[in-house]
């Protein structure tokens, strides 16, 4: 009489088995024929960041707190598109302009023309219905936002600038730690600054007092913080008339 003996193996094998089928079920993601990511359920998840958000020119190494949504007609309504990292000309997204939009995380810089030139927009957190709420009391009406950044070195906690009376760092200086909102009245002696040192952190200029007129974002991690001439404020800088000044603070 022939006995069949069953093969079992050791418990020991069995058991390593049983950790690499565990480790390949929670390490490897299924992928469904769509390409998305499913969950332990198979469906696909709804919270991924790549389908749902655009990013322009991304930073290396660093996406950073920043979140801009923009809309092509006024009260957010029309097409949407949201960002995390600067766009040098949304026309390349199929806007023909931003006519409305909400900053969620960061401050940001918007520019009235592509490849971040022309007139300057600070955009800080909230909503901008229209794009009167952006360019505030320019000396003239500007509804063109072709392109926008983030401001990286705005989340400084001390920020302090130098303001020189004469081009190329000559002349009167004052050191500014504070938010001014009319210089003559702080005691600078004239209506206009020659250059400007960025030694921490961004500040925001603007031609007249009351925070009103043309914006010239500064900032300390461009042109090595050094501004000499009015040229490197932006292309849009006709005049050096500076008469109030403030911080930019996440």
């Amino acid at each position: 009489m022939r006995v069949k003996l069953k093969y079992q193996r050791p418990r020991s094998q069995v058991k390593q088995m049983e950790n690499l089928l565990d480790l390949v079920t929670t390490q490897i993601p299924l992928i469904s024929p769509l390409g998305c990511i499913l969950d332990e359920w198979n469906r696909p998840k709804e919270t991924l960041p790549t389908t749902k958000m655009a990013q322009t020119n991304p930073m290396p190494g660093s996406l950073g707190p920043w979140k801009i949504t923009v809309y092509d007609q006024e009260n957010f309504q029309g097409k949407r598109m949201e960002f995390t990292s600067s766009c040098s000309n949304v026309s390349e997204c199929s806007f023909d302009n931003v006519l409305s939009l909400k900053v969620e995380c960061g401050v940001w810089i918007g520019y009235e023309h592509t490849s971040f030139c022309g007139q300057q927009f600070i955009l800080e957190r909230g909503e901008y219905p229209r794009w009167d709420a952006w360019s505030g009391s320019n000396a003239y009406h500007i509804e063109r936002l072709m392109s926008f950044r983030p401001i990286h070195s705005a989340n400084h906690k001390e920020s302090k600038i130098t303001i020189f009376e004469k081009e190329n760092f000559i002349g009167h200086q004052w050191e500014i730690c504070d938010d001014y909102p009319s210089l003559q009245a702080m005691g600078w002696f004239n209506n206009e600054v020659g250059s400007m040192k960025i030694q921490c952190g961004a500040w925001v200029c603007y031609q007249y007092p009351g925070y009103r007129g043309h914006q010239y974002i500064l900032e300390c991690d461009h042109h090595g913080g050094d501004y000499k001439h009015r040229r490197e404020w932006g292309s849009h800088a006709q005049t050096s008339q500076i008469q109030s000044i403030r911080r930019i603070q996440q």
